[in-house]
């Protein structure tokens, strides 16, 4: 039986991914996300079978809000202390965001996903780090970064995504959008 890999996420304009590009540079060894993977994940899933993504693409109609501004600020990396393994941008956001993550849950719940028991901590991940890169490097490009800020961002709808990992980078496919309006 073969098994699909599920994400939600808020897609971002174009003109926005664009603007984070001139970002993803100057840290040996990192792996630089394309345009076309950069996206505000909401939750991730996780692997499921066919009859879990019909009912997950079912209920996450259920997750309703109205639509809500946000904008990308600031740079940092996960762990925030130690050997960073992830670089991204930060995410300001009107309440809209925590409640449509809360709607998510809830709906994802009633299919039988695990709620995630972690904090939301809404970011856009513009590198991820195999190897320890030299400390400074990573100094360098907070500091370089760290004012950067996006246009303001209309989340008017989030989408369901399967996703293929692959040696190059993971690629996304489109399996439903879901437009925000109570």
């Amino acid at each position: 039986m073969a098994l699909t890999r599920l994400f939600t996420a808020i897609e971002l304009p174009e003109a926005v991914q664009k603007s984070l590009l001139p970002l993803c540079a100057g840290v040996p060894g990192a792996r630089w996300s394309r345009r076309e993977q950069m996206h505000l994940t909401l939750r991730f899933i996780g692997e499921v079978d066919e009859a879990q993504f019909a009912a997950i693409r079912e209920a996450l109609k259920r997750a309703r809000v109205s639509p809500f501004g946000m904008a990308l600020k600031g740079v940092g990396q996960f762990p925030p202390r130690g050997a960073p393994r992830v670089l991204w941008v930060g995410v300001q956001a009107e309440p809209g965001l925590g409640q449509l993550y809360t709607h998510i849950q809830a709906a994802l719940k009633t299919t039988g996903i695990a709620e995630d028991t972690r904090p939301y901590a809404p970011h856009i991940t513009l590198a991820r780090l195999k190897n320890a890169p030299p400390p400074e490097s990573v100094r360098q490009f907070l500091a370089r970064h760290g004012g950067y800020e996006s246009d303001a961002i209309v989340a008017d709808a989030f989408t369901l995504y399967s996703s293929v990992l692959a040696p190059g980078g993971a690629t996304y496919r489109v399996e439903a959008r879901y437009i925000l309006g109570d």
